[in-house]
């Protein structure tokens, strides 16, 4: 489906502006459409054809109602309408105010009341919203209803003159309370005129024991609060309904987010409505989740204590060993488990169990240069994006990319082969290509190259082993090691993987 921003470039003149300001109003539309128990659609003019002096109209946006049926239970986005076929839209745009049809619409087969409310920005009309109710669930309003409605006609009426979405306001989190959630109503004084039942229960947990009708919402809330503890300034701000923002209060056990929403019509202050939400066990789940977070990377911190010792006891029993073969193979070891701890480490200071696996491929092969052979003059190079990887991925790609810059290191060039030549120096170069679903490892170097009888199937290297059984049998990828073109070794990695990738730094 086309998004609002593809639908206003392809077939209108709105500025840049515009279309912010019609986002910021998409962004917050859910609680008009509550509040009215309606549809609302967004119509944006045409541009004009060449030679024509009208335009017609494009639906860049819907919105359904949780309060109440739909009139629309088809999608309407992309429909367009030619120039004088809707004249409620026409109507309210060349009027500059709310215009109501006065006989119900029958083309969905239920009866539908219209309204056209012009959306003006800086003086002019740059969409309108068509706002449908459905007239088979009319019935004797309750109080609660009333007041929703009433709310919603300030708010259509703001709409209409350019103050609502509210101007420089970021647009409303996704996680903002809804109408069903808890309404209060304040006049200009600030005190209540109506609690729907959600609102009055959520203050009751706060420890509040008497009635909100008529109280100064701002006076209640400022009681609510822990004692001994200063009064946030936004806090009473907002419980006026002063400004238009959210915030939370936390007393007697329990949360309650608020938000408020000024009500200014013809630039008079008539009140503020205050979205009123009890969040007490989301907010309980998520310091749970902070402390499960914390624990592991505790956990994390300490495994990787815990294998950098390993890894000074091997090295110590290394330069204790005057074999040369046990010594190496010590060696080999340090390397292994230094690369598990560097995943460990990254993993530490990770919120999530996904790592930057650039930072941690930085260091496998700082690691690789730094504990080479003195004869051997080669740093390892790398290019390209690892990206993201999770932690069970990361791991093994770390173990692999060791044992390949190893492997280069030692037999590329730092064998017999390589020093007959009386070579000086060389490459190893290390090539990451990430996409959606794939990452690609390529490490090539310009060494001594492979034996004549290689076989990656049947090798007797223990790190070509490790490499092989990580990367095709706990990963699930495919592993070759050919001759490279022009003298050396060319290794190839191909790995499937979920996550996207994140711009390398630096």
């Amino acid at each position: 489906m086309p998004t609002l921003t593809d639908l206003a470039r392809n077939y209108t003149s709105l500025s840049g502006a515009d279309l912010e300001w019609l986002h910021s109003l998409v962004s917050d539309w859910q609680l008009l459409a509550d509040l009215s128990f309606a549809d609302l659609i967004l119509w944006v003019p045409m541009r004009v054809p060449e030679g024509a002096r009208d335009s017609g109209w494009v639906a860049v946006a819907q919105m359904r109602p949780t309060t109440g049926p739909t009139s629309f239970p088809d999608d309407v986005v992309g429909s367009q309408v030619g120039p004088g076929r809707r004249p409620l839209l026409d109507t309210a745009r060349g009027e500059r105010r709310i215009w109501r049809e006065s006989d119900p619409d029958w083309t969905s087969g239920v009866p539908v009341r219209a309204e056209a409310i012009p959306v003006t920005r800086d003086g002019g009309v740059i969409a309108v919203i068509e706002r449908s109710t459905n007239l088979n669930s009319a019935r004797t309003p309750s109080r609660l209803e009333l007041t929703y409605l009433q709310g919603a006609d300030d708010l259509a009426r703001m709409v209409s003159e350019g103050t609502f979405p509210y101007p420089g306001q970021d647009p409303t989190l996704v996680r903002s309370p809804r109408v069903g959630d808890g309404l209060l109503r304040l006049d200009s004084a600030g005190r209540v005129t109506y609690a729907s039942p959600n609102a009055q229960s959520a203050y009751r947990r706060l420890g509040l024991a008497a009635d909100l009708m008529g109280a100064e919402l701002g006076a209640a809330t400022e009681q609510l609060s822990t004692p001994g503890e200063p009064v946030d300034e936004s806090l009473m701000l907002v419980s006026r309904g002063r400004v238009p923002r959210e915030t939370e209060i936390d007393g007697n056990g329990a949360v309650v987010q608020l938000r408020s929403i000024p009500l200014v019509v013809a630039g008079q202050r008539t009140g503020a409505l205050i979205l009123v939400r009890d969040v007490t066990e989301l907010r309980r789940r998520e310091r749970e989740l902070l402390t499960k977070e914390a624990t592991i990377r505790e956990i994390h911190h300490r495994v990787k204590n815990n294998l950098q010792t390993v890894a000074a006891l091997l090295r110590l029993q290394a330069r204790r060993l005057h074999a040369p073969e046990a010594r190496a193979a010590l060696e080999e070891a340090v390397r292994r488990v230094g690369s598990i701890a560097i995943v460990h480490e990254t993993l530490s200071h990770a919120p999530e169990e996904i790592v930057d696996f650039d930072d941690i491929a930085d260091r496998v092969a700082m690691m690789a240069g730094e504990v080479s052979s003195p004869e051997v003059r080669v740093t390892p190079k790398i290019t390209g994006q690892f990206g993201m990887l999770p932690a069970s991925v990361a791991t093994p790609v770390a173990m692999v990319l060791t044992e390949l810059l190893q492997n280069a290191l030692q037999h590329g060039f730092g064998g017999p082969a390589w020093r007959g030549a009386g070579a000086e120096g060389g490459f190893i170069e290390v090539l990451a290509a990430r996409a959606p679903e794939q990452l690609t490892i390529t490490v090539s170097d310009s060494g001594a190259g492979l034996p004549a009888d290689f076989d990656v199937e049947n090798t007797t290297s223990l790190g070509l082993q490790i490499v092989r059984t990580l990367v095709v049998a706990e990963l699930g990828g495919r592993l070759s090691i050919t001759p490279r073109r022009g003298g050396g070794t060319l290794a190839v990695v191909d790995l499937p993987v979920r996550y996207e990738p994140q711009p390398r730094q630096g």
